[in-house]
């Protein structure tokens, strides 16, 4: 996108003879993906620091062998975006948030220096601006910033909810709908279409004292620099950020009830993030489409209710969140099963995130648990 030399790593000059600052953005230490910016100006002209301020999620619950729920909508607006995200379940693999924020990003920039983002939009619109450009959004999408990337959210409403994945290793599309060569395959529940990239890049050619808020290891830096952060006029390469709308995948469905990894949508080191979706129940004439019961030996289980009916659960709400750790079984609500025989569709709506290592639970969580969820099977 925007201008770029025809070789890397070669002269590329402005209009006054200067030359352009070229940026190499990598993952993996150059092994992996990475993509070439190239700036007006130098992109490392620090002109001042804040005090560092500790961000670190205070843990309640390090161990613990229970059901629990929380109602995610409990958790309260706050103006901020960066105060407005509360941490509520996390490992070492990745941390899981909430975040109600009414206002847009306007004193500063903000950049994850761990971990690649993953937010979904479950209230709210706006735009995403980054270096790389711009991207719309709206209910019901992912948008995937790969860390160390530059961002503001602009709001387009005071009313937003986010659900959030920080994940310490890339999130990427899961292993088996890709080619040896990186193409989504067919078998896959979304193609590259669906995908989409930034927009409409404008170089910002501005000196002044630009705030950037970067975070790393659980502490918060303030880290002021010479020049507008979005002075790019040209990038290429594979790591940029991205939106998907979870409207745009397609479940895969069969005569019998489908196991979860079907319905999964992105992979990490040590988890995996999943879409519910509106679909088909299953279509054998003997069929129970009810979830079977089952126990997580090997994973913790995070279920994020976004939208409409769940025939396996009563008492439902948006924004809920129910964690079915390891080492016990769970499955539908009392009468659920006989409920679910006959159905021919469901119009669920959800967001799973399956953790292979457990996780702890932080006090931000307990503010917002649901005390009865543990036994409501006995109902």
């Amino acid at each position: 996108m925007g201008r770029v030399p025809h070789k890397r790593h070669t002269q590329f000059r402005q209009p006054d003879g200067r030359l352009y600052s070229e940026q190499l953005f990598s993952t993996e230490g150059f092994s992996n993906d990475h993509t070439l910016l190239y700036h007006v100006h130098p992109p490392t002209e620090i002109i001042g620091t804040d005090k560092p301020v500790s961000v670190a999620p205070a843990i309640a619950e390090e161990k613990m062998l229970k059901h629990r729920s929380f109602e995610g909508f409990r958790v309260a607006p706050t103006n901020d975006f960066l105060e407005s995200r509360k941490a509520i379940l996390v490992n070492n693999d990745c941390h899981i948030s909430l975040a109600a924020p009414r206002e847009s990003m306007r004193d500063y920039f903000y950049k994850n220096a761990d971990a690649d983002e993953l937010l979904f939009v479950h209230e709210g619109k706006g735009k995403l601006l980054t270096q790389y450009g711009e991207l719309a959004f709206g209910y019901g999408d992912y948008l995937l910033i790969p860390r160390g990337t530059i961002y503001q959210v602009q709001f387009g409403t005071a009313e937003n909810r986010l659900f959030i994945v920080e994940s310490f290793t890339p999130i990427r599309y899961p292993k088996r709908y890709l080619s040896r060569y990186g193409q989504l395959l067919e078998h896959a529940p979304y193609c590259e279409r669906d995908i989409r990239v930034p927009q409409s890049l404008r170089t910002v050619d501005e000196a002044g004292d630009f705030l950037i808020r970067t975070k790393k290891k659980g502490v918060l830096y303030g880290l002021h620099y010479a020049h507008h952060p979005f002075d790019v006029v040209g990038w290429a390469g594979c790591c940029y950020p991205m939106a998907f709308s979870i409207h745009d995948f397609e479940p895969i469905t069969g005569r019998v009830h489908q196991p979860p990894p079907v319905h999964q949508t992105f992979e990490a080191n040590n988890f995996v993030v999943c879409s519910f979706c509106p679909r088909m129940y299953d279509y054998h004439p003997e069929a129970v489409p009810a979830p079977y019961n089952h126990s997580n030996i090997d994973s913790d289980e995070l279920l994020y209710y976004v939208d409409g009916d769940f025939m396996s659960r009563k008492h439902v709400t948006r924004g809920m969140l129910t964690l079915h750790p390891a080492g016990i079984p769970h499955g539908p609500h009392p009468g659920a099963v006989e409920k679910s025989i006959g159905k021919k569709e469901t119009g669920e709506l959800a967001v799973m995130v399956d953790t292979f290592h457990l996780l702890m639970i932080t006090e931000e969580a307990l503010k917002i648990e649901d005390p009865g969820y543990t036994m409501s099977w006995a109902e």
